[in-house]
């Protein structure tokens, strides 16, 4: 829920993260990382979900992780990939409207 106005330098964090939400494949590597349960996922198991290369799945999750929505870890060979709960909070915190008073029709 909004409370108030955001701040410039909020404004330009979230922005960053909407922005790397904006892409149909960051979408969609989000999703497939959210919907994991145990809540983490390899990238071996990413990159064999899309038909794009592997280096060009690898950019789409730097670009995740740069706006601060997915974390990893190196694990031998393979990186696991998982949410980042308060980043993702702070994202529908902005879009939840369910407590925001609507204008009464004129």
């Amino acid at each position: 829920m909004v409370t108030g106005a955001l701040g410039e330098e909020t404004a330009v964090d979230l922005a960053r993260g909407f922005k790397a939400l904006g892409d149909p494949v960051r979408l969609r590597l989000l999703s497939l990382i959210a919907a994991r349960a145990g809540g983490e996922v390899c990238v071996c198991e990413l990159t064999d979900a899309f038909t794009q290369t592997g280096p060009t799945i690898s950019h789409h999750l730097k670009v995740l992780r740069e706006a601060g929505l997915v974390d990893c870890q190196r694990r031998g060979t393979w990186v696991y990939y998982w949410i980042v709960p308060s980043r993702m909070a702070a994202l529908s915190r902005l879009l939840d409207t369910s407590t925001v008073a609507v204008a009464a029709s004129a």
